[in-house]
């Protein structure tokens, strides 16, 4: 793909810096070309091809479905787009856990086949081998960690993580796991804005958060979510910048009642 000259990519390096300085990364996710191209145009630093893929474009209840393909598929589309930002992609359920091999494997067809910058998976120290045995061979890793949506039948819900504080003594472990292994930067999820604050402040990678207050190094929310195109999905961390269901909605009615009242084509839309 062909960059423009006056366009500067974003690279982990980026983040690393804006980390430094006190600059908020912004995230968010992205599946398809015309919306990658988009939100690109509009300055992101981070697009994210999420395994929520899953709920949003294909209508599944969890993110466990979607396979490694799929992601591939959904990851060509943004990396086609997209000339500036730093497109990562989520590794999908049963691509990367308990085995590092075919953890490497994955990785690096996602790397190859979609021309994506960088990876992201979930977990902590279970994950540890495959993170850096991906990192070894030259791939970018993102962690994951708090809420990991990939880990739903255990969990049982979707509730808060580290609440307690066991579990959040063992999320900072975690953290710090990760950066050690070699991770460019964290995503943490649904937990406490004081342990995302404190995470942040231990680590000198950044951290990106949904649902993990404001003291993190930055923000990542769901397009789908952020433009108000799901109605059915409204938790405290959501801000929704459009309704654009309803708007959607509105053009398709005023196009049926168009065509069915024949107002469209008129004389000026056909040749």
């Amino acid at each position: 793909m062909s960059v423009h000259n006056d366009i500067k990519r974003v690279t982990t390096h980026t983040l690393q810096a804006m980390k430094s300085r006190g600059e908020k990364i912004s995230m968010l996710t992205a599946y398809d070309f015309s919306m990658a191209r988009i939100l690109d145009d509009a300055g992101i630093d981070v697009l994210l091809v999420g395994d929520s893929a899953s709920n949003v474009m294909a209508g599944h209840e969890t993110t466990l479905p979607i396979t490694l393909d799929q992601m591939i598929y959904h990851a060509q589309s943004v990396v086609r787009a997209a000339q500036r930002c730093l497109i990562v992609v989520d590794m999908p359920f049963g691509s990367y856990q308990g085995n590092s091999k075919e953890a490497l494997n994955s990785a690096i067809r996602i790397m190859k086949e979609a021309g994506a910058h960088a990876i992201k998976l979930e977990g902590g120290e279970e994950v540890v081998e495959s993170v850096k045995r991906i990192i070894s061979a030259g791939v970018p890793v993102m962690g994951h960690l708090g809420l990991t949506p990939q880990s739903i039948y255990k969990f049982g819900t979707y509730a808060v993580r580290a609440k307690q504080e066991a579990e959040a003594t063992q999320l900072l472990r975690n953290a710090e796991i990760l950066q050690e292994a070699g991770c460019f930067s964290i995503v943490l999820e649904k937990i406490p804005a004081a342990l995302g604050e404190q995470v942040s402040k231990v680590l000198k990678i950044p951290t990106i958060g949904i649902g993990a207050g404001g003291g993190v190094d930055g923000q990542v929310l769901v397009m789908h979510d952020m433009l108000g195109l799901n109605k059915d999905f409204s938790p405290r961390f959501l801000r929704r910048y459009a309704s654009l269901y309803d708007t959607v909605k509105q053009a398709t009615e005023s196009y049926i009642r168009d065509v069915k009242g024949r107002d469209f084509p008129n004389e000026q839309e056909q040749y």
